[in-house]
């Protein structure tokens, strides 16, 4: 091992797969790596150190790795804390331990990383590096996998000598805090798409029911399809009908939570539970109606022709006089020419709504999102859902109103494409009513820190900044239960036991 001055030796127990993928990650970013086993000549054989990625690495013991390193990876289970570590404690003292360890289950009491620092009180202990897989750990100069690294301890010189160390070997640091941290950063590795149930679980129930009622008005009310047209023109349908609900679905819960903030007049009142769940879901909401989207598109594409969408299309016919062959005029149907307008409408307004849902897609892509500032998120997944939602209702009516004006208002109730678009329209007239004034100001100010009843003032900016001496220094601040309402009732929050007072350039803090 090169033990050359100014080099930096970290140690790591353990020699399991994720040890040996950090190790040589390790070494490749100039590091003197020592690898601590409790059998250090039987896996000398086993590594194969003759790799030439581990050709800087020493194996050796426990008790030696952790006397000549101040920097520590425990790369082992939770269970062999107290068995491989417990004699150690006083070895430990003052050192550096890096917990990269992640529970079985994803419920627990403590964190490993709580249950090491119990196991060795003397050391700093630092939880880090769990949500990274050995793979991705060896994919070294490669993107594949999370490339975050999430550090948290109650020592922040010890999380800063970490961080440094992830971010030589080519990681993003997130810096969590405290050591309690732990108990979270464990749990999220455990969650297999939990924002992904209940909006796929909607889904499949919403396509489910419009499939149920377009059976039930195409082969069982009235027989118009075939049953050998199930697989794509009957199916295309649930598929169309499903997507623009599940995009109404994606904006409806920030119109909803609109409402809440107007009624209660503060945005610090937590929001419902169902509605909080439903507002952290809308990324997928809008994906999966995304994806039904693009599907809907390709079917279309693939069937557009006459024989699918007569009424789009001039009919082009052929009349054969009457002779002495025939009583009466022969009328032959050619092939259509031509589309009508309603066609070309329609093919407009549902291309166009399609391409701005991809531009929005695109923005869910990590790479992407990041490249966009606050305003231009903003506009995105602003203007343009509203954009996307006008020009699908649009596409939808133009298929559908021709058929509403000759069932009359009635039957029009009745049809597909117009019950499809009831939701999205309540969407679009929600957004309408309060982008407009007065509800537009009176919803700023609330998001803005103004609270009804509180007697507290928003302030614009310039008049901030534009305030003489004399008012500076008469401003005494306000009470924090004047300006902030904290809501001692919501759980998890502590109550405001102490008179606290919050200035123009600070934020309310209800923390005891």
């Amino acid at each position: 091992m090169d033990t050359r001055p100014g080099r930096t030796t970290l140690g790591i127990v353990g020699t399991g797969n994720f040890a040996v993928a950090l190790s040589k990650r390790l070494t490749m970013a100039g590091y003197d790596v020592v690898m601590g086993s409790r059998r250090p000549e039987a896996r000398q054989t086993s590594l194969g150190l003759i790799n030439g990625c581990l050709c800087g690495v020493e194996l050796t013991s426990i008790r030696e790795c952790i006397h000549k390193s101040d920097i520590i990876f425990v790369a082992i289970h939770k269970e062999d804390f107290g068995i491989t570590l417990k004699p150690f404690d006083e070895e430990t003292q003052g050192k550096i331990l890096i917990d990269v360890s992640n529970r079985e289950y994803r419920y627990a009491i403590h964190s490993n990383a709580e249950h090491l620092a119990s196991v060795l009180p003397k050391a700093s202990v630092v939880k880090a590096f769990n949500s990274i897989s050995a793979y991705t750990m060896e994919s070294y100069g490669d993107s594949a996998g999370n490339q975050k690294v999430f550090i948290a301890s109650n020592d922040p010189g010890a999380r800063a000598k970490v961080g440094d160390i992830a971010k030589t070997i080519g990681f993003r640091v997130v810096d969590m805090g405290g050591l309690k941290s732990a108990l979270f950063m464990e749990e999220f590795v455990l969650k297999v798409f939990s924002h992904w149930k209940v909006p796929l679980f909607l889904t499949f129930g919403i396509f489910n029911l419009w499939s149920l009622y377009i059976v039930y008005i195409y082969f069982i009310e009235a027989t118009q399809f075939s049953w050998e047209q199930v697989f794509l023109k009957v199916l295309n349908k649930p598929l169309c009908m499903t997507a623009i609900t599940v995009l109404a679905l994606t904006y409806l819960p920030g119109q909803l939570a609109s409402i809440c903030q107007v009624y209660y007049g503060t945005k610090h009142r937590p929001f419902p539970r169902v509605l909080d769940t439903w507002l952290k879901s809308r990324k997928q909401f809008g994906l999966i109606g995304f994806i039904l989207a693009t599907f809907h598109t390709i079917a279309s594409a693939l069937m557009m022709s006459p024989t699918y969408y007569s009424s789009w299309y001039h009919k082009v016919t052929i009349t054969v006089p009457a002779n002495s062959n025939l009583s009466s005029h022969l009328v032959l149907p050619v092939s259509q020419a031509w589309m009508v307008w309603k066609g070309e409408a329609a093919l407009l307004a549902g291309l166009t709504g399609f391409i701005l849902l991809a531009v929005i897609a695109v923005t869910s892509i990590p790479s992407v999102g990041e490249s966009l500032n606050w305003s231009e998120w903003r506009c995105v997944h602003s203007k343009l859902s509203l954009a996307v939602l006008l020009t699908t209702v649009g596409h939808v009516c133009i298929m559908g109103a021709p058929g509403w004006a000759k069932a009359g208002p009635l039957k029009s109730f009745k049809s597909i494409t117009l019950l499809s678009i009831l939701l999205p329209m309540l969407v679009i007239v929600l957004r309408l009513i309060f982008s407009c004034p007065p509800l537009s100001g009176y919803l700023r100010k609330i998001r803005r820190g103004w609270e009804r009843g509180s007697g507290y003032q928003v302030v614009p900016s310039a008049s901030v900044y534009n305030t003489n001496e004399t008012s500076k220094a008469s401003y005494t601040g306000i009470p924090l239960e004047a300006s902030c309402e904290c809501d001692n009732s919501a759980r998890g929050q502590l109550p405001c036991v102490t008179h606290k007072t919050v200035t123009a350039n600070s934020q309310c803090d209800c923390s005891v």
